[in-house]
């Protein structure tokens, strides 16, 4: 029996519930007023809204990727990855930020974020730059990755998508333009910071080479093994934990615009990272990337325009708004497009008297 769309949001309304009281306590004991409880729940459910908006095309993703990880695999990411994204990503992600630039021991970094917030919120806008070349490189590889892909059978933006399929038969393509992207933004950048961009960039390419190429060799090696990490796996599972703390990255540092307070930021995105997890669910038991054949082509776009996106923070500050603005358009308009192929696929069956 098929599951209803509001069922999957069973869970994620619980922890919004428990959520934005915790965020209404967390105001009151911090303000002790109730314009204080008001806010810290206002900005809480915000956060919440922006985690959601910046990270839908994640949940597609995650999707495409979990229909080829086994049963047991899916239900790790299930559970230890959501664990490992609201509070390794969402906590000790920031903190490790701090840690690594501030020259201090984690529990140094708890305690500054605690007792001078303006200060950690500061050295984390110092990390920006860095991060967001980290990011920006392995989404862009994650993007150029799908479709350059010469096995990818269905295109949206035929003409483009062509084009990048015939390129794909060129060695390394995708490496090579993303290296020039970096090579591009690191000519605006100041000379003292081209050493840190040019070291998180590569960082990052070499992360996903390294991910991308285990993934490859888990899967290779299914058909004659039954280890752990065979047939999607363990290769799959850390792909997506490394795509969604580069996911990521623009939402817990945007978060810094609205409060400084961690335990606020970590409470508002781990509510947005339930509902991403229940949609993700969702996409996979009802198959929906089947039956829209352009929803995975528009998280790719959206994926690919987040990747410029994170590169241009490196140069100025893009609002929130304007990057989930962004990618929730192209992933409404690949839905709308999809529908109509649809329509139109059936029309012509009804045509031909199938």
């Amino acid at each position: 029996m098929t599951r209803s769309a509001l069922s999957y949001q069973k869970w994620p309304i619980i922890v919004t519930v428990i959520g934005l009281a915790l965020s209404g306590w967390l105001g009151w004991v911090t303000t002790g007023t109730l314009s204080g409880l008001i806010g810290f729940l206002i900005i809480g459910g915000i956060l919440a809204a922006l985690e959601i908006a910046l990270s839908f095309d994640n949940a597609i993703v995650n999707a495409n990727k979990l229909v080829e990880m086994t049963p047991i695999w899916q239900r790790r990411f299930l559970t230890w990855g959501i664990l490992i994204a609201v509070f390794g990503m969402r906590i000790i992600f920031p903190l490790a930020i701090v840690a690594i630039f501030a020259w201090i021991n984690p529990f140094a970094a708890m305690h500054l974020a605690l007792s001078d917030p303006d200060q950690y919120s500061h050295i984390i806008e110092e990390a920006h730059g860095p991060i967001s070349a980290f990011g920006g490189t392995f989404l862009m590889m994650v993007a150029l990755k799908f479709f350059v892909n010469e096995e990818k059978s269905v295109d949206w933006f035929v003409g483009l998508e062509k084009s990048l399929r015939k390129a794909g038969s060129i060695r390394s393509f995708e490496i090579v333009i993303v290296l020039c992207v970096i090579i591009g933004v690191c000519q605006f950048l100041p000379e003292t910071k081209h050493a840190s961009f040019l070291m998180s960039a590569l960082f990052g390419l070499l992360v996903f080479m390294l991910v991308d190429g285990l993934g490859k060799y888990l899967d290779g090696i299914a058909g004659s093994t039954t280890s752990i990490g065979a047939r999607g796996g363990l290769g799959a599972f850390l792909y997506l934990e490394v795509l969604d703390a580069s996911f990521s990255f623009d939402g817990v540092i945007g978060a810094f615009a609205l409060t400084t307070n961690i335990l606020l930021i970590a409470i508002g995105l781990g509510i947005g990272a339930m509902y991403v997890r229940s949609m993700t669910i969702m996409l996979v038991e009802r198959g929906t990337l089947a039956e829209f054949r352009y929803l995975e082509h528009g998280a790719f776009y959206s994926i690919f325009a987040l990747s410029v996106i994170m590169f241009l923070q490196s140069l100025f500050h893009v609002p929130e708004l304007i990057t989930g603005g962004i990618g929730f358009s192209l992933i409404g308009f690949a839905f709308y497009r999809s529908i109509q192929h649809n329509k139109n696929e059936a029309a012509v069956k009804a045509a031909a008297g199938i």
